[in-house]
């Protein structure tokens, strides 16, 4: 019997989330086992493709343990005379002590399940993301007594407590993180303990099989045309970090003889306060608010758009953007992409060459470059050709692969598509 790894996620299957998707399936298709836990269960309405070419059976824990007593209790039965359990409860109780939430009140009873459930043969736990994922992994690990690793990403480095994360890079049998500026922070905080280069830069990247190269020679617009305006995209969930209030503002101060449209794509929580304070600045008529959409749409969009725009900022809660998938995705379709100098954001745009990057909250800059890119495409299309160089030619996602594969074991070499 082959040893199996039970990946566990904070919601599955997530749109906004197939930088995870693309790596479990590139990953079964290297030959490893992967089952999935999924803490939540589906809220889009979408599905990504990938989802369906993914092999792994998924287990969804209980989300409120209140709501299935009967479950938890069995695996309290199974597994209460175990060294491993006791041991998970006295590092819950410190941790539950130290921070308090609802999530790691709950997270001990899915760890419970996690554990129980767990088929014989699963010699490892792997959490994506550093707080509540990595926290139930950790748990049902120590019960198991099995090694757990976790990938890191954004919203978890910056928001997790220091001394959770400081004592999960202890504990974990290794981490690896899709940013080099993740990656710095990350080690500078496993340095104070003395474990010195613990995380390991690895890039999501993009399977570019699914993103064909695109056709450079359609005509695009200067903004001079009322009939004819330049079309602005962008994709992201409505919520503080994303930074549209700051968008909206940029676009609102640009010249009235310059014609544009903003296609935006994505949900979130802030999307009706968003287009409330779009119409107190008389520009909501030229806006198109098309909410969360399949990636067949999402890619018929980054082809027919001008100019793509993220205006990353960092959150009052410390959230921030990592690498965003999404500026990758708009780089590979050849749009030239106007972003912030924020986190990792730098580390595929460079500014001048391969896109347009502004200080984080700064309506005057974003405006004065959406009005510079909107009057010029010969330069949109200069910008455009380089990101999708970079793309290309640095993130593809097989490009780091390999150092993932290794990590589980895996030796095959993979076979990578044409640049």
């Amino acid at each position: 019997m082959s040893a199996a790894v039970v990946f566990v996620l904070k919601g599955y299957p997530r749109l906004s989330e197939t930088f995870i998707a693309q790596e479990i399936l590139a990953l079964e298709q290297r030959g490893l086992d992967i089952r999935i836990a999924s803490i939540r269960r589906p809220t889009d309405a979408e599905r990504h493709p990938i989802h369906n070419d993914i092999k792994a059976r998924v287990t969804y824990l209980p989300e409120f343990p209140a709501l299935e007593p009967l479950r938890v209790f069995r695996a309290w039965k199974g597994l209460h005379s175990r060294p491993g359990f006791w041991a998970a409860r006295r590092q819950w109780l410190r941790d539950l002590r130290r921070g308090p939430t609802p999530a790691r009140a709950r997270s001990f009873a899915q760890a419970l399940v996690l554990a129980h459930e767990a088929a014989p043969e699963v010699s490892r736990l792997h959490a994506h993301f550093l707080h509540t994922p990595a926290s139930v992994a950790r748990y049902a690990a120590m019960m198991l007594d099995i090694p757990w690793s976790c990938s890191a990403h954004a919203r978890d480095i910056w928001t997790t407590p220091v001394w959770e994360k400081t004592e999960k890079l202890k504990t974990a049998d290794w981490l690896v993180t899709c940013t080099a500026h993740g990656q710095q922070y990350l080690n500078a905080l496993a340095a104070l303990s003395d474990c010195l280069d613990a995380v390991e830069l690895v890039y999501h990247g993009l399977d570019l099989g699914r993103f064909p190269p695109p056709d450079f020679s359609s005509a695009k617009g200067d903004g001079s045309s009322e009939k004819d305006p330049v079309v602005i995209l962008s994709v992201g969930r409505a919520v503080e970090k994303k930074g549209y209030g700051t968008l909206l503002g940029a676009l609102a101060r640009l010249p009235d003889d310059l014609h544009w449209r903003l296609v935006h794509i994505g949900g979130g929580p802030l999307r009706g306060r968003l287009q409330r304070h779009a119409r107190a600045l008389g520009i909501d008529g030229r806006i198109t608010w098309m909410g969360t959409c399949a990636q067949e749409t999402v890619l018929e969009h980054y082809r027919a758009a001008d100019l793509f725009v993220l205006a990353s900022r960092l959150a009052p809660d410390g959230d921030r953007d990592g690498l965003p998938n999404v500026l990758m995705e708009a780089q590979s379709q050849g749009l030239a992409c106007v972003s912030t100098a924020l986190s990792a954001i730098p580390e595929l745009i460079v500014d001048g060459e391969t896109g347009v990057l502004v200080p984080p909250d700064d309506e005057e800059s974003l405006s004065a470059a959406l009005a510079e890119l909107l009057a010029d495409p010969d330069l949109r299309a200069r910008l455009g050709a380089g990101g999708h160089r970079r793309v290309r030619e640095h993130f593809s996602h097989y490009r780091d692969l390999d150092r993932l594969a290794r990590k589980f074991g895996l030796r095959a070499p993979v076979v990578r598509e044409c640049a």
